[in-house]
């Protein structure tokens, strides 16, 4: 038998199927680590990570010096807790929302996104946050509108991400289903301008 769990954001359901897990361990995390040079030994957050599957596959590629991990689901963060804990990755896990994140600015080298920017609402403060609690040339590491689509087709907003919210966020490689940001502090914020 399968097991299953649940994922929520803004009140979808996304089940967390094993045999997704393992695809996205084994192959497509690995794939994008490569595709887009993602650098190893930085410091590291995931958002929306759910119970873990990411955390685990990126520490253990990226080898980074911190790994955070951020949910608004406490359930899921107890998984992630024990996923991690499992598999000997130390990764510090906060409840958190995407739109008001609890770090300080400049925080992270590198933000992985696997999808939580699509469901959540308002885009903006999402996009902001994400600027906010990078460093400059930090990269921004999300799932293409394919991506979204593939991953789940019914419950997919088939929407595409406005980037222009955050022109600070300018766009530095992108793989098919997967693109990097790189942040410019050089880009006047013309949200709050």
């Amino acid at each position: 038998m399968e097991r299953t769990s649940e994922q929520r954001v803004e009140g979808r359901r996304f089940a967390n199927r094993e045999w997704r897990n393992g695809l996205q361990t084994r192959i497509e995390i690995p794939l994008l680590v490569r595709l887009l040079r993602v650098p190893t030994g930085l410091d590291f957050l995931e958002t929306g990570c759910g119970s873990g599957v990411g955390l685990v596959a990126l520490a253990r590629i990226c080898r980074p010096a911190s790994i955070t991990g951020v949910d608004v689901d406490d359930d899921l963060l107890m998984l992630a807790q024990a996923r991690c804990a499992e598999r000997y990755v130390m990764a510090r896990l906060v409840h958190g929302d995407i739109r008001d994140l609890p770090f300080e600015d400049g925080s992270f080298d590198v933000v992985v996104d696997f999808g939580t920017l699509y469901h959540v609402t308002p885009e903006e403060q999402a996009l902001q946050e994400i600027a906010r609690v990078l460093r400059s040339e930090g990269l921004l590491v999300h799932e293409t509108p394919l991506a979204q689509l593939l991953a789940h087709p019914v419950l997919s907003s088939r929407k595409r991400l406005s980037w222009a919210l955050a022109p600070q966020l300018a766009p530095r490689r992108s793989a098919g289903l997967w693109a990097c940001r790189v942040k410019r502090d050089d880009v006047r914020d013309v949200a709050n301008a």
